[in-house]
């Protein structure tokens, strides 16, 4: 496979998994500000933005209508819904080739939808409902990808895009929210953990699934172990970083190039971190500090894709 279809195929991935995300914690942010009991408005907006990754200042100071406005029409800020399928639909049309009809067309219909001046009316009067149907369209382009395409090298690129993305940006909101699930005073906990607790197992579309596992007895240790170390639910990072270093092996084996010693290495130390370290562990240590290295993990494993598979000289390509 050419470098420059994978990296289309990658990005593409990324930037639609980029735009879920900024949608579930949208939407889950907006319903947690009912509860006046809480966190202020203010720092629950602030928790989010930096969630998302993005530097909070002057750029989020507003009405929380415009705000949560610019983070899903605006054109030019990166975490916003319309720049990452804006971004997604560019890197699809550069490999049309590579994906199916049906993808194309659940793509276009996203990006439409979008773009309509309907869409922006519609999300003033109900923007729940808008934000649901923007989640609709995404799920609607991964299911018919996962059923179109030819499970080779390209779909493994979407797949190894896909959960690199969703690994980060789940170390991300546990590194955000430790502070809030950990050192607050027990007081301070007791009126409202609880829902904070739901709203962070709803931006991962995983309430239902550690109710299975725990029951409904919310615990901030539990909560944690759930996304960190299940290796059994899509959004778990253990279940991200299995899915990754899958991808890795499936596009060698089916004859892309042979991953380098480093890039094995960085796997097998972020497999090794989650696979043999307990939830004892980490709470009895530091878990920001253990949060913060998998994502220096997942970026360092990043730059190692892109060096080895997609900006290559033709001299190191050979030499493998």
């Amino acid at each position: 496979m050419l470098s420059r279809v994978a990296d289309s195929l990658y990005w593409m991935s990324r930037y639609l998994e980029r735009a879920e995300n900024t949608v579930r914690q949208l939407d889950v942010t907006m319903s947690l500000m009912l509860d006046t009991g809480g966190a202020s408005l203010e720092s629950r907006w602030q928790r989010m933005i930096a969630a998302l990754g993005k530097q909070t200042g002057t750029v989020w100071e507003g009405s929380l209508e415009e705000m949560a406005h610019k983070l899903v029409f605006d054109r030019i800020e990166t975490a916003s819904v319309k720049y990452c399928v804006n971004a997604a639909r560019e890197n699809a049309r550069q490999v049309r080739e590579e994906i199916s009809t049906e993808q194309w067309q659940r793509l276009n219909r996203l990006f439409h939808f979008v773009h309509s001046p309907h869409t922006e009316a519609q999300f003033r009067s109900n923007s729940s409902d808008t934000l649901a149907s923007i989640i609709d369209g995404i799920y609607l382009f991964k299911g018919t990808t996962d059923t179109t395409m030819i499970h080779g090298q390209g779909w493994q690129f979407i797949r190894l895009g896909r959960y690199l993305e969703r690994a980060y940006a789940t170390a991300t909101l546990l590194e955000v929210y430790q502070h809030d699930l950990f050192e607050q005073a027990s007081g301070e906990r007791d009126g409202h953990l609880y829902l904070e607790m739901v709203g962070l197992l709803r931006c991962c579309t995983s309430f239902e699934a550690y109710c299975q596992v725990y029951t409904a007895d919310l615990t901030a240790g539990r909560l944690v172990e759930f996304l960190l170390l299940n290796r059994d639910f899509p959004h778990a990072i253990r279940y991200c970083v299995d899915g990754i270093r899958q991808s890795i092996e499936a596009i060698q084996q089916s004859g892309g190039r042979r991953a380098p010693d480093d890039l094995t290495a960085g796997m097998g130390r972020l497999h090794a971190m989650l696979v043999y370290t307990s939830i004892g562990e980490i709470l009895s240590g530091d878990p920001a500090a253990f949060l913060h290295t998998i994502r220096e993990q997942c970026l360092r494993i990043h730059e190692l894709i892109y060096r080895y598979y997609v900006h290559y000289s033709i001299q190191s390509a050979l030499a493998v």
